[in-house]
């Protein structure tokens, strides 16, 4: 990875191009009119980002493409929400496939974050739902929530089917040694919630870039990683301000959501690279083995790291559940049934 903000002998001109140069740009958007616009590599989704797409007039046609996938697999009402839930995720996903050259983030249902079988056999109904559609499994990553399941299975699918895993809601170190013992590609570490969960428990409110929790817990992960040799990368997720982005220019990936690839577009103010791999192997770091007793002790042991997880799973069950109710409106059945209690998986 390059020191410097140029390449080939080209200025980069905007910050954004200059970020691109030492850091692979991920969109953090369902909204494919932003992915065109800013050109990201890769790109990432989740329930939230779907769910806000899937209220957009101009994704309706995906929405009625799913619903029509679930009467056509299943006859029970909500089996046909399950398929069509699945065939949205895909959809959303191929066309995503369309527009970046790299890769997309599909997120295994959060309700699985404990259930470590169910998990795998929900990434293998996705990959090959995307292979059907002529996309390569090498092109998606699965995204499961860092619990000791969810870091299982990864490891599973890693190991046994060569199904490249995206470890999300990592709040924690514990959870990143984890996750760079079981050998998964990615994770995707939640700069912006660290800060939020601070700003609401210290007597901080405000944080200089450098010395935001979230860009240090980052760096922290990032140069432990580098100096140890784990194949894992490190992808820096959930922004507040652009000045957490510029403090990590360097790290593997960083999604960026529209509103601060916009800011970092229309900005010409110089990025330098925060994080390499030489800086990381300078570190004096002590290599740590992570046990399932020692992880389940850490994480207890880290309050911020294990209230956000807990948050972070709900909020994206809720949505989870947002979308099975838009989805069951549109097979026209009675809403009010309590799809989270007869959820299968």
């Amino acid at each position: 990875m390059s020191e410097s903000p140029t390449k080939k002998g080209r200025m980069a001109t905007t910050s954004l191009d200059q970020l691109k140069e030492m850091t692979v740009v991920v969109a953090d958007t369902g909204d494919f009119e932003a992915m065109k616009k800013y050109k990201p590599t890769d790109a990432t989704t989740n329930p939230s980002l779907i769910l806000q797409a899937a209220n957009m007039s101009q994704y309706a046609p995906l929405i009625d493409q799913a619903v029509e996938f679930g009467k056509e697999k299943a006859e029970d009402t909500l089996d046909q929400v399950r398929e069509a839930m699945d065939r949205l995720f895909v959809l959303f996903g191929c066309e995503i496939l369309k527009i970046v050259p790299g890769r997309v983030s599909i997120e295994v249902d959060a309700r699985l974050s404990f259930d470590k079988d169910t998990s795998v056999a929900k990434a293998r109904k996705f990959v090959s739902m995307f292979a059907a559609e002529g996309y390569d499994k090498e092109r998606i990553l699965i995204k499961l929530a860092s619990t000791w399941e969810g870091i299982q299975a990864a490891k599973e699918l890693e190991e046994e089917h060569g199904i490249h895993c995206n470890l999300t809601l990592l709040f924690g170190f514990a959870q990143a040694v984890a996750c760079a013992e079981a050998g998964v590609t990615l994770i995707s570490p939640f700069v912006g919630r660290i800060l939020d969960w601070y700003v609401a428990n210290t007597n901080q409110k405000t944080f200089e870039p450098h010395e935001d929790p979230g860009v240090k817990s980052v760096t922290r992960i990032y140069n432990y990683y580098k100096k140890f040799g784990y194949k894992t990368v490190v992808m820096g997720a959930s922004f507040r301000n652009s000045g957490e982005i510029r403090e990590l220019a360097g790290c593997d990936l960083l999604t960026i959501g529209p509103k601060f690839l916009e800011e970092l577009q229309n900005s010409t103010e110089p990025v330098t690279q925060q994080l390499s791999e030489a800086s990381a192997k300078k570190h004096d770091l002590e290599k740590v083995e992570m046990t399932e007793s020692k992880f389940r002790w850490e994480l207890n042991e880290d309050q911020m790291a294990t209230e956000k997880l807990s948050e972070g799973i709900r909020k994206f069950a809720q949505d989870a559940v947002k979308l099975e109710k838009l989805l069951l409106d549109r097979l026209k059945v009675a809403a009010g049934w309590s799809l989270v209690c007869c959820y299968k998986g």
